[in-house]
């Protein structure tokens, strides 16, 4: 099974050499099957000794790519849900604690992996970072923490005091610096690109780094409801730099995805699921701007900062623009439903770590409806949130079993970015960018 959150696209395939002899180790057979080995693509006769890296734990790590972290994401919004469903009840929040201690345990296994995995094998960090799809889940990385830091703020303040507030600021601090790092960088390096890109080849996945930075803005509103005034006014005025940098670049981006559709009809079906993408920045950039309102209006008259109505002024805008962007957000769901199926009658939608895409974009759509109920206040929004949420959780319980079970098979374990690392004569990888000289050198 491909692992499509990590496509290697056609401008990037592994040059071959024609003086060797090349042997295909994991080609993909007729029925869409991967070799169950899970080696490289393709490799030199002469690196037999490298048959190493893919068996036991170094396939594992080797094959673990950013696309992992969008689990802790997918487990993390599910944890915020049973937090802030609308209809409260004691066993809610008893679930949300649970999911928050596997989110970090997920998380911080990640983390370990993947740290072991670029110290082990550095070349692939310059591949990856140059694939142009693989690159784009670097984005999961800090929506992830992201979700441990709400749960933070919502579970650990309330019960250990001021510290746990001082734990989560510094916290947000690092999420902010990462998200904004990933987002200008990988902006700046598709751009400055040496291949060319086709609309065609143009997916949701884009909007992954942008996304990063407003999941980072709304855990800042919420942490402004627990620091200090003088502290929250600051933390505020970041958060709408923050939103300021991110959303309008996510609406640009949809604007060039819609084209992309509109021209080169629906995703393969492999990826058919990355079309509940939108939701993500659509859902939770209305619900960044409603609660960075809120805040505003109680932080601005308590401060004295600016005109006295400029607190009112940000949440009456903040509600309409959440509202505005809502009803975006449910175009954007309906020609996904409706994408899933059509694709689904005519061709089926096979399993991969794509169908995580399913769960934080959905996810953060309900948390904007329950709290655009919440300050309306209208029941309808907040009985459609739940209905939303419970969706997303019984969404996570077929795919986290699928992952399982292609966790355990290996199946899911596989990153073809890594057939782009060249390697010498003696079957030793050589870093990406010592390629050209290696080519030169006379066989």
């Amino acid at each position: 099974m491909e692992n499509l959150a990590v496509i290697v696209p056609a401008s990037q395939r592994l040059q071959r050499n024609p003086t060797k002899e090349t042997v295909p180790i994991n080609a993909t057979s007729s029925d869409g099957h991967q070799d169950p080995a899970g080696l490289d693509p393709i490799m030199s006769t002469s690196s037999a000794s490298t048959l190493g890296y893919n068996k036991g734990w170094r396939r594992i790590v080797r094959n673990f790519s950013p696309s992992w972290f969008s689990v802790t994401m997918g487990t993390g919004i599910v944890s915020l849900i049973f937090i802030t469903i609308p209809f409260k009840a004691a066993w809610l929040h008893y679930l949300g604690i649970l999911f928050f201690a596997l989110n970090a345990a997920l998380f911080f296994v990640a983390l370990g992996v993947s740290g072991v995995r670029y110290t082990i094998w550095p070349e692939i960090w310059t591949v990856m970072i140059q694939d142009s799809t693989n690159s784009l889940f670097l984005g999961t990385v800090p929506m992830g923490f992201a979700t441990l830091i709400e749960m933070w703020i919502f579970v650990c303040v309330p019960a250990w005091g001021r510290w746990a507030a001082w734990v989560a600021f510094g916290a947000w601090v690092l999420d902010c610096v990462v998200a904004v790092a990933v987002a200008v960088s990988l902006a700046v390096l598709l751009m400055s690109a040496s291949h060319q890109r086709s609309l065609d080849s143009i997916t949701a996945a884009q909007l992954l780094p942008i996304a990063a930075t407003i999941v980072a803005a709304g855990t800042g509103a919420e942490l402004a409801s627990i620091m200090s005034d003088d502290h929250a006014f600051g933390v505020i005025i970041t958060c709408y730099v923050l939103w300021g940098m991110a959303t309008p670049l996510a609406l640009s981006v949809l604007v060039m995805y819609y084209q992309r559709l509109a021209l080169h009809k629906m995703p393969p079906r492999e990826i058919i699921v990355s079309a509940f993408l939108p939701l993500g920045p659509l859902g939770f950039g209305g619900y960044t701007i409603l609660y960075l309102g809120k805040m505003a209006r109680e932080i601005f008259t308590r401060t004295a900062s600016l005109d006295p109505i400029a607190g009112q002024v940000a949440y009456v805008l903040g509600f309409f623009v959440a509202l505005i962007m809502w009803g975006f957000g449910l175009l954007w769901f309906s020609i996904a439903l409706a994408s899933l199926f059509m694709t689904a009658r005519d061709q089926g939608v096979p399993f991969n770590m794509g169908w995580w895409g399913f769960t934080f974009p959905l996810g953060v759509y309900a948390c904007s409806t329950i709290l655009i109920g919440e300050e309306l206040p209208s029941v309808f929004f907040k009985v459609l949130g739940t209905i939303f949420g419970t969706a997303v959780i019984l969404l996570w319980i077929v795919i986290a079993a699928g992952t399982a079970k292609g966790a355990w098979t290996g199946a899911l374990f596989h990153a073809p970015c890594l057939a782009n690392i060249k390697k010498n004569e003696n079957g030793k990888p050589v870093d990406p960018d010592q390629a050209e000289k290696l080519e030169r050198t006379p066989t």
